[in-house]
């Protein structure tokens, strides 16, 4: 069984950030009620499982992708406080990080084991991807409709949707970890130096 101090432990650099006490402990509890409907026993379980079934993801699990889009999101969001001398817009980083730990929560009811090793799309994932049943958890488990926004429309779902400015840096984050690995699947990634 995940426990709430497993989640804690999972992803304390970045749960230690978000001041708001109460965002925090929803979003632990969004993540500890995906583990729990998407029958997830152990940490162990969520590091073997790949962050994608679209591509090879080349070992690069569904833990260390969450947390590649967080640092991701967070570096946009810094970049643009550090050097826009005018910032356009407020960045809400309680918000952000939360959104960033939760846009891919609803691929825990998304996937799931095989039975030999691997994994495939669930039965529930058949019916909804991640976006749709990561919103959903993140609402059953009062989150604000900020954050709802960051899950639903961080991926092709969100295209022509109003979105917050939360929403865009960690779309642009979890494209930055996903289309490397589409390319160089295809053979369109550059990986020597031109002569």
């Amino acid at each position: 069984m995940i426990t709430r101090e497993d989640i804690i432990s999972l992803f304390k650099e970045f749960l230690d950030q978000i001041k708001d006490e109460v965002l925090r402990e929803k979003v632990v509890q969004t993540w500890l009620a995906g583990c729990e409907q998407g029958k997830w026993s152990s940490v162990e379980q969520l590091k073997q499982m790949p962050f994608t079934l679209l591509t090879s993801s080349l070992a690069v699990n569904f833990i260390d992708h969450t947390l590649a889009v967080i640092q991701g999101a967070l570096a946009l969001a810094r970049a643009q406080q550090t050097y826009y001398t005018t910032m356009p817009y407020a960045i809400h980083f309680d918000w952000l990080i939360a959104g960033a730990l939760l846009h891919d929560v609803g691929k825990l009811l998304e996937f799931e084991s095989d039975g030999a090793g691997g994994f495939r799309v669930s039965a529930n994932g058949k019916f909804m991807r991640h976006p749709i049943s990561g919103a959903i958890l993140a609402a059953q488990n009062g989150l604000p409709p900020a954050i709802i926004n960051m899950i639903v429309c961080h991926s092709k779902e969100g295209e022509g949707r109003h979105q917050r400015i939360e929403t865009i840096f960690i779309h642009q984050a979890d494209f930055a970890t996903f289309d490397p690995l589409v390319m160089l699947e295809k053979g369109k990634l550059i990986l020597e130096e031109a002569g």
